[in-house]
């Protein structure tokens, strides 16, 4: 059984595993889009980096279209039982019309250059990051779908943490330092009184395992994690619990800031030229990324089996995490009407949490 663990950036193919194998982001679905592409659309190979957690998880059904899982999970050394649902497309996608190749990684730092330069062509990051993409390639970025929703968690093992402001004198370790995690922490923190750095610590870590291992060493320590490895530490750590719903805390806090904005974790975002030049497989990857989506929420015991072939987290893990996931497919004015109302949130709390500005019409597919 895989738990989250460190590795080096995975590039996997349909066709089969193009690279050495590395072991290892609530609410009903919006359809990403309607119809089939073209018929006579030329095929192209889309090319998709996803993290090791909710939005790897949210795109296995579509990485397994083509039995690919299966190879992935052989050369990973990952035993399938005999009667596994791996390479049997449990998400119905069928055929597709182009190629696919996934990349998968432990942090957005190592696959957003990927996107800069054009190896990849779509990429799932976290939010703020898809605004600041924008500004730095001067709107050669867009977001095709919002993915995740709230999945940060605050794990306490000495059962001490019950509100926000319990946090006040202690230390919290935590990934995702420049990104949707930080901005998230801090808008919460500040809206109960705390000033982070100053009333609450943060140490920074670059993987979420990492925060596992630190949490386990010290069990003063409280840790912010995301799903599904929040779920993991449960599972690991004597004692650990769930202490605070950091999207319930967010939720709290907006209101009490006359705010509905939603915390929105994570988004899909493809280069510019990619969307403009290749309309109809824009088309198929949202439609197939919507079923996906849509059967990983359906069926989580079926879809943790895929999310273990593909090295993300450990069917058992997967399983009981996809629940808390708040993994979605969202698109269009939905998508924009969330999106720019998280964005807002965080330029008012720090304007270059988002690049300096907020993005422009050009950054929403619509």
């Amino acid at each position: 059984m895989f738990a989250p663990q460190d590795s080096p950036t995975v590039p996997i193919s349909r066709r089969g595993v193009i690279a050495a194998f590395g072991a290892a982001a609530i609410l009903g679905i919006s359809g990403c889009s309607d119809g089939s592409p073209a018929a006579d659309a030329e095929p192209v190979t889309v090319r998709v980096g996803a993290l090791r957690g909710p939005t790897g998880m949210g795109l296995v059904g579509l990485m397994d279209a083509d039995g690919m899982l299966a190879d992935l999970a052989a050369a990973g050394g990952v035993e399938l039982a005999a009667d596994t649902a791996v390479g049997t497309d449990p998400a119905g996608i069928g055929k597709l019309a182009n190629s696919y190749e996934f990349t998968l990684a432990g942090s957005a730092d190592e696959l957003a250059p990927q996107l800069i330069q054009g190896d990849l062509d779509c990429l799932c990051v976290p939010a703020n990051l898809a605004a600041t993409l924008y500004q730095s390639t001067e709107g050669e970025v867009e977001v095709v779908a919002v993915n995740t929703l709230g999945v940060l968690d605050i794990v306490d093992r000495a059962g001490q943490i019950e509100t926000v402001a319990d946090l006040a004198g202690k230390t919290i370790v935590s990934a995702g330092r420049g990104s949707t995690p930080q901005y998230a922490l801090d808008y919460i923190l500040r809206a109960n009184g705390l000033e982070p750095g100053a009333d609450v610590q943060i140490e920074w870590k670059s993987e979420h395992a990492e925060c596992l291992a630190a949490l386990e060493a010290d069990p003063a320590l409280v840790a912010m994690l995301p799903q599904p490895f929040a779920t993991s530490a449960l599972a690991k750590l004597d004692g650990a619990r769930i202490a605070i719903d950091l999207t319930e805390a967010w939720n709290e806090a907006a209101a009490a800031n006359g705010s509905d904005a939603q915390l929105i974790t994570g988004v899909a975002v493809a280069r510019s030229n990619f969307v403009d030049e290749h309309p109809e497989a824009v088309k198929e990857l949202l439609d197939a990324y919507a079923a996906s989506v849509d059967f990983v929420n359906r069926d989580p015991a079926v879809a943790a089996q895929l999310i273990e072939a593909a090295g993300i987290v450990s069917a058992a893990v997967a399983e009981r995490a996809i629940p808390y996931c708040h993994i979605v497919c969202v698109t269009g004015e939905e998508m924009r009407s969330g999106l720019e109302g998280y964005l807002e949130t965080l330029y008012d709390a720090d304007p270059e949490s988002v690049g300096g500005s907020l993005p422009g019409d050009d950054f929403y597919l619509v």
